[in-house]
């Protein structure tokens, strides 16, 4: 089959599985912090005495109760989402390394489609963007990941449809799925990104639109130069003085998604606060 994520149709999640899952879309030390909050709040309720007055309330024997079982259930519900987020940390970093040191053009084929999908939201944060993964929703439909940045009118908002085909074009009746969304929801511009290529119906489509299609080429551009940016910046500060803003101009790159020229801004939040992209 062309589709990567044919016939693996998602199995339902038991609550407390979906409940981690959620936890761990935070930063590892986040859900350690939160599970040190949770014992100490639920604690505090559970240690106090109970006292059964003449018309109490039922509600405040239930909250004690969950009180009491909760004070251990949610710190290892945190801890659990803790060492899931630190491991899909771990993991897009050695997409990454894997894509940025491979000398293949097929770099991308080898992966599973969640393997992809990491990859590109590891590849928009590393431009600079804040990723929400929402997992799609299944096999083909739905967003997979929902990005925003600064914009001149407040944030905005991009959406981005993932296709891992290997042995087909994507068409363009993905385009327009996504252009739907994108006008349904208000936001500024999408992103449909394949390990493939785009037939030529897609590409005219998408053509004068707020849509940009990410081939396996510009995809694998798009991580290299990302990557090697945050290294030669590195370098040049261990090494060189401030650059003049001619030398500033002459060593711009154009973006592979857009073809506009990308400066260097420093992250004021998340896990990549203080360096360069």
């Amino acid at each position: 089959m062309g589709n990567a994520k044919v016939g693996m149709g998602r199995r339902k999640k038991a609550p407390a599985e979906a409940v981690i899952e959620l936890v761990a879309l935070l930063p590892w030390w986040a859900c350690i912090l939160l599970a040190v909050v949770g014992y100490a709040l639920l604690h505090s309720v559970a240690s106090q005495p109970m006292i059964i007055k003449p018309g109490q309330s039922p509600l405040q024997a239930v909250f004690r109760g969950f009180a009491i079982a909760g004070q251990y259930i949610v710190p290892i519900v945190c801890l659990c989402g803790a060492g899931l987020s630190f491991w899909r940390r771990r993991q897009r970093a050695q997409l990454v390394d894997n894509v940025t040191q491979s000398d293949s053009g097929d770099a991308l084929q080898g992966m599973s489609w969640r393997e992809f999908e990491m990859l590109v939201a590891e590849g928009f944060r590393l431009q600079g963007y804040q990723v929400e993964e929402t997992g799609g929703g299944g096999a083909d439909g739905g967003i997979d990941l929902v990005l925003s940045r600064p914009g001149t009118n407040g944030r905005e908002k991009f959406l981005v449809q993932c296709k891992q085909w290997r042995a087909f074009k994507v068409g363009v009746d993905v385009v327009r799925e996504l252009y739907g969304v994108m006008s349904a929801t208000g936001a500024a511009g999408g992103f449909v990104v394949t390990s493939g290529r785009f037939t030529d119906e897609a590409i005219s489509f998408a053509s004068g639109r707020n849509v940009k299609l990410v081939d396996g080429p510009k995809l694998l551009g798009l991580v290299r130069q990302a990557r090697g940016g945050g290294e030669r910046s590195a370098t040049r500060a261990g090494t060189a003085g401030p650059a003049s803003p001619a030398a500033a101009a002459a060593e711009a790159t154009a973006c592979p998604l857009c073809s506009k020229p990308m400066v260097h801004r420093i992250a004021k939040r998340g896990t990549r606060a203080g360096s360069e992209f």
